[in-house]
């Protein structure tokens, strides 16, 4: 089902599975009570790191030796440790280490130290990502019904992608909604054509 073609590929990653199916698989019964409570205590767990980032202040004569060693540029005041977390470069688990109190909130972590430190930078780098693609989703989902003209020239709209026009020009779609399920028209193509509508 994973294909290229996914129409909100961020959305539907697979790495946060977990999260988005246990509490329905428990709902019908496929997972059992023991499989939610650790779903809920990885969420705590990651919860708890993301917060500690958060509230963490760091100075430049605390982090700025272990900025320059993961070939990052240095800071010039102090800011909170999660600024420094949504960097490319850094590893969450490693700025962590180089957090004054960090080793012990790892600790905490146990056995699961590699899958809680990974769901942490996958939500800390990727969540502008991630919000900017709801939005997108919500926007197209809430003007479904929308209509798009006859005679409206895709070849014009060079903003779309060259398959989505090719593919919205032979199928002439009725509405937003009917262009969304084409294959190869994507999101981004339909916002650029909502935006061309005027929505």
């Amino acid at each position: 089902m994973f294909t290229k073609r996914d129409e909100y590929k961020i959305l539907l990653k697979q790495d946060n599975a977990d999260e988005k199916l246990t509490r329905k698989g428990f709902e019908i019964g496929l997972a059992d009570k023991k499989r939610m409570e650790i779903l809920e205590k990885k969420k705590k767990l990651v919860n708890g790191i993301i917060r500690f980032l958060s509230e963490k202040s760091i100075t430049p004569e605390e982090i700025n030796v272990f900025l320059k060693g993961e070939g990052t540029s240095s800071i010039k005041q102090g800011v909170k440790a999660i600024s420094i977390a949504s960097r490319p470069q850094i590893s969450i688990r490693k700025l962590i280490r180089n957090i004054k109190g960090g080793e012990t909130v790892l600790k905490k972590l146990g056995k699961r130290a590699d899958e809680i430190t990974e769901s942490v930078e996958i939500k800390i780098k990727y969540e502008g990502y991630i919000q900017r693609e709801k939005i997108i989703a919500e926007k197209i989902k809430r003007l479904e019904k929308v209509k798009i003209p006859e005679e409206i020239n895709y070849h014009e709209l060079m903003s779309i992608s060259t398959e989505g026009r090719q593919k919205l020009t032979r199928i002439k779609p009725a509405n937003i909604g009917q262009a969304g399920r084409i294959s190869g028209v994507s999101p981004s193509d339909i916002n650029i054509l909502l935006m061309y509508l005027g929505r």
